[in-house]
């Protein structure tokens, strides 16, 4: 029995999940971009390069950059503001790169204010199996805009006339 409880010991937690990345990147004055990224580690030996999970840029990140800088400040990662830093990368656990990459998935071709407001709200509600479940979709499926517009559809709820 203690052979076991000394073999379970030697397994790091932090070996065992997958390492993912959030990197910024100013094209100009107001002009940012952000982007996760899943990074080759121990869980995921399939991954031999750093891949794209989603990113935002544009109109459509300043509507929810406050609720993403604020997830990412809860995680102990803040931005510097200088401009010679073009690009930056920080490291950010599962659960914040779930959040950010579904976010990030299904605003991306929306341009109603106020159903991206519902689907942020949405998706920060969620918790950490819902968001891995739909990102997992959005991104392993044949059609994955048909997964993430039943989610906006879920996630806007009824038209009320």
């Amino acid at each position: 029995m203690s052979a076991r409880i000394i073999r379970m010991r030697g397994i790091e937690p932090p070996l065992s999940a997958p390492a993912y990345e959030v990197r910024t990147r100013r094209h100009g004055p107001g002009d940012t971009e952000i982007e996760v990224w899943q990074l080759p580690s121990p869980a995921s030996p399939h991954l031999t390069a750093p891949t794209r999970i989603a990113g935002l840029r544009g109109r459509n990140l300043d509507l929810v950059e406050h609720r993403v800088l604020r997830r990412l400040s809860q995680a102990g990662i803040r931005f510097s503001g200088r401009e010679a830093d073009r690009k930056e990368g920080h490291r950010i656990d599962e659960d914040v790169a779930l959040m950010l990459g579904l976010l990030f998935r299904v605003l991306a071709p929306m341009r109603s204010r106020e159903n991206m407001r519902a689907v942020a709200e949405g998706i920060e509600a969620m918790g950490r199996e819902e968001a891995a479940y739909w990102l997992g979709m959005a991104m392993h499926r044949k059609n994955p805009r048909r997964v993430l517009t039943a989610l906006r559809y879920l996630l806007t709820g009824p038209k009320h006339s």
